[in-house]
Formats: structure tokens, sequence, C-alpha cells
């Protein structure tokens, strides 16, 4: 595999994962974890990526990054928001994490329903701010803020967490299977998306489907604690069946 097909590779699991890692990309590749951080080091001097420590984000990971927003496949996750606003009811207490799926969600919100909003990340909490009501409400849970995930982590935030019964829960899902179910490259994150769909009486997830059938090392919850799932893709494609016999609702 020559670099050129290397980096494209790299670009495509950090378009549709939004963060990876190295040790995860080298396994992928089949190079040396210095090798895929050569790789990582030169798309972030095109300014295709964004190097962190141990790994990469995309370059619409951070709202308030100074390269352009970009949102990967922005026609399809619009497609899901818009599939997403149809499970709100009014007055509803809404618990949602970020992720570009649900910012989308965010924007395209109607003004009346008067929700409240709980979220422990801090992209979301501004994008709810710049798009809701004032006669809405936006709680943020605090806590120790992750600078690779930009959410609150830690028992302060699962603490709070412990205490909300939200009607429903958005939950970002990176990592999708039927066998393996919702799982994160990272273990604080895990712990607050499990207090999350505690603390919730419907989960959701908003996905585009190239997320479906990948997994990686900390499990969040089983796949039919999943209630409703919700891709681009028309309900009844056969890629997700074997969610649907699960006991999912697929829109």
């Amino acid at each position: 595999m020559n670099k050129k097909q290397r980096q494209q590779i790299i670009l495509n699991e950090v378009h549709i994962h939004n963060r990876v890692l190295l040790t995860d990309l080298a396994g992928i590749l089949k190079v040396s974890i210095d090798t895929a951080r050569r790789d990582i080091t030169e798309l972030d001097g095109l300014q295709k990526l964004k190097k962190v420590h141990g790994g990469a984000v995309s370059n619409g990971f951070n709202i308030y990054s100074g390269r352009n927003r970009e949102v990967y496949e922005l026609g399809s996750k619009t497609i899901i928001a818009q599939k997403g606003i149809s499970l709100l009811n009014k007055g509803d207490i809404v618990l949602i994490s970020g992720g570009s799926t649900n910012l989308e969600l965010i924007k395209l919100i109607p003004k009346n329903l008067n929700l409240t909003f709980f979220t422990p990340s801090l992209p979301m909490a501004i994008e709810l701010l710049n798009n809701i009501s004032e006669h809405e409400d936006v709680i943020f849970i605090g806590g120790k803020l992750s600078r690779k995930s930009q959410l609150a982590t830690g028992g302060s935030s699962i603490n709070i967490l412990s205490e909300i019964k939200a009607d429903i829960c958005f939950l970002g899902t990176s990592y999708l299977d039927v066998n393996e179910g919702i799982t994160a490259i990272d273990w604080e994150i895990a712990q607050v998306k499990k207090a999350m769909i505690k603390a919730s009486k419907k989960l959701v997830s908003l996905t585009i489907s190239e997320k479906l059938n990948t997994s990686n090392r900390y499990k969040i919850c089983d796949i039919n604690d999943l209630d409703v799932l919700i891709t681009e893709l028309d309900p009844s494609s056969t890629i997700l069946d074997k969610y649907s016999l699960q006991g999912v609702k697929i829109l």
C-alpha cells in the first residue's frame, strides 16, 4: 500500500468517526505507529485533518477551530436529522450528546415545542443557545472537560445524570454493531454515555450508515438497549434487517 492509499484510508476513518487513534490506524493500515504518525503529520500540514495527541480529529470536530468547519456527508446527516425531529413531542426533556449529526438535528428543531435540553457537550450547548427559542432552557451537565471529545466527564457529570429522567436521549455514536453493540474509543466517554442511557426513557441513535458494523474498545450498551436507529437509508434496506431483528425500531 503506497502513501497516497494510506492517507486516503486515514481521511476516510477520520471523516466517518471524527476521531481516530494512532494505534487503530496502524492496525488498519498494517504499518508501524511511526508511519501512521508521519502520515497524520503530513495531512495536518495540508489542513485535511487536525493532529492531536495519540491520533487525529476531523476539521469539523471542533467548532472553534481556526479551520473551516467541514461536515462529512452533510446531505445524509440532514436527512437523518429531519427524521429525528419526528420523535420530539411538545414539552419533552431532551438529553443529547455531541456529534455532527446531533448538531444538524438542533439546527432543524421547530421553535414552538417548549423543550428542555440537558447536554454534557460544550459544542452542543453553544449550538443550542444559538438555535432554540428563548422560551426553552439549556442545562449544561458540567464536569471535567475532555479535550479529546469536548464532553464533560467524571464523577460530577455522572452524578448529575443520575438525578435526571429525560423523555428522549439522542446519543452520539461513532461505533455501532449488531453483535458488539454501541462502543467508544475512550473509557471516560463510555461511562458518561452509559449514565445518559440510564437517565433516559427512550434511546435514539442518529448515525450515517457508514458507521454500522463497526466497533471499538469500550462497551456502552448492547444493541437491543437501543430503541430507535435512524440512518439516511430507507428503513426497508436489507443492511438494517439484522438491527430490526434485535427489536430496534428503524426510521
